[in-house]
Parts: C-alpha cells; structure tokens; sequence
C-alpha cells in the first residue's frame, strides 16, 4: 500500500514538502507532481503531445503537465502497484467557492475519484499577516486520510479541504461544509505594453463571498478547517420539475402550427 501525493504548485512547493514529510508516518509516500506551478488549469489533460517524467530522487517524480496527468500517470503510467489515497495538496490558497471549478487542486482529487482511489484536496487558507506555515494543515490531513485509510470514502466522493492559516491551538476544529459562493469583481484588466499593443490580465479583481452559514467560506473565516464532500454528479435534479414543463420535451409533432 503507498499513498500518492500531488499538487498544481509544482514539486518544489513548500505545501507539497510539508504534507510529504507528515504523512509518512502512515506508509509509503510517492509523488507525481508538475514540474512548475499549474495552478488554475482545471481539469485538464494532455492529449497531443508526450509526457516526460523525471525522477529528483527516490519515490519523487515531476511531469511535465497538469496535476490531472500526474494522476493518471501515478495510477496507471508509473507503479505497478495501485495508491490505496490520493492526497493534492498543500495549496497555496484557499479552493472554496466556486473557484474549485478552476482548481488544479481540487480537479487531481477528481481524477483520482474517476479511476476508482479515494481522493483529498486540501489548501491553505492564507492570511497576508500570518507567516505560510503549512505544518498545521499537513497534520490535520494527516489524520483525516488516516482515517479514510480504515474507514472508506463514501461512493462517489472527494474531500475538498481547507485549512484557516493559524498555530494548531488556534483551529478551533473541522466542520463538514457545502460549497459556498464568490462574488467575483472586475477580473480583466486591460492595459497597453511598451510597443503600445493591448493585453489583458486575467484574475486581477478583487474577490468577495457570501457569508452564508454552513458553507466553507464561513467555516475557515472564523478558524474552523472546512471538510466538503464533493462527488462527481454535475447533474441538477432540482431543475427537474421545471425543465419538463418545456414543450421540447412533448411528444413529436406536438406545438406545431
């Protein structure tokens, strides 16, 4: 039994080095992870061109593509063997809200899901006066994937967790969470370059959200580690009802002039 690590920092990324060293103590501890930061590219895979993989040193390999083909390649490409967890982590900044539909993060613990291995996102809710200290975030998911280990995922699911940046005494525990919601400001900044050509800069806008009970951004603002069950189901079954009220949905023929 081994345990895969990964992350869309890079394999340098301190987060990475922090959760390596803590979970150590539950067995073997490999990592797949990119060679340089891929942080926000989703979900996505390389499909057109080779994917290299070098080893830095024993049980440590870095690709050169997205968190998502470090999975693959960690499941199905390197080891004979199967991980019995994915862990994708430590973030460099919180994944709640929607922002997990951008997560490179986030998206690894769903590749992991879709090949059947339990699977843990886990980030660090950064705080510009604390100093980046991910040693309490990698105990904390130490000891929640030493309990998936005996007790299973639920079907379907992934966890999304993130971890208020404070010294461990200053967590005040872990609350099981939804999805919460960002309000997003002016995200494109538009500007000219020396050579007076146009450019834009993607993601520069200020971010707020809903302060909503129950959600993650609730939990981790007020020093709670917020635990999200995700699964793969995108479908909306409450639209339901609604939807099959729209003609297109009648028998053939019907509405017609």
């Amino acid at each position: 039994m081994f345990i895969l690590l990964t992350n869309d920092d890079g394999i340098h990324a301190p987060g990475l080095v922090a959760l390596a060293e803590e979970m150590a103590a539950l067995g073997r501890v490999v990592v797949v992870a990119p060679d340089r930061e891929r942080s926000a590219t989703g979900h996505s895979l390389t499909l057109h061109s080779p994917l290299r993989a070098e080893q830095i040193r024993a049980d440590w390999f870095a690709i050169d593509g997205t968190p998502t083909d470090c999975v693959n390649l960690g499941i199905h490409g390197l080891f004979r063997e199967r991980p019995a967890l994915v862990v994708s982590g430590i973030n460099r900044g919180a994944n709640m809200g929607d922002d997990i539909t951008y997560s490179g993060t986030v998206a690894a613990a769903m590749e992991a899901t879709l090949m059947g291995v339990p699977a843990i996102a886990v980030s660090l809710a950064l705080v510009q006066e604390h100093p980046q200290d991910y040693r309490p975030a990698a105990r904390i998911t130490a000891r929640l994937a030493r309990r998936v280990l005996q007790s299973g995922m639920p079907t379907d699911t992934f966890f999304n967790v993130n971890v208020p940046s404070a010294e461990d005494d200053q967590i005040h525990g872990v609350r099981l969470t939804r999805q919460g919601k960002r309000i997003y400001g002016d995200l494109v900044i538009e500007n000219t370059d020396p050579r007076g050509r146009k450019y834009y800069w993607i993601g520069a806008g200020d971010l707020d959200f809903h302060d909503v009970e129950g959600t993650d951004f609730h939990a981790v603002h007020r020093g709670f580690v917020s635990l999200t069950p995700l699964h793969l189901d995108l479908t909306n079954y409450r639209s339901f009802d609604e939807l099959s009220r729209w003609d297109i949905f009648s028998s053939p023929g019907s509405g017609r002039d």
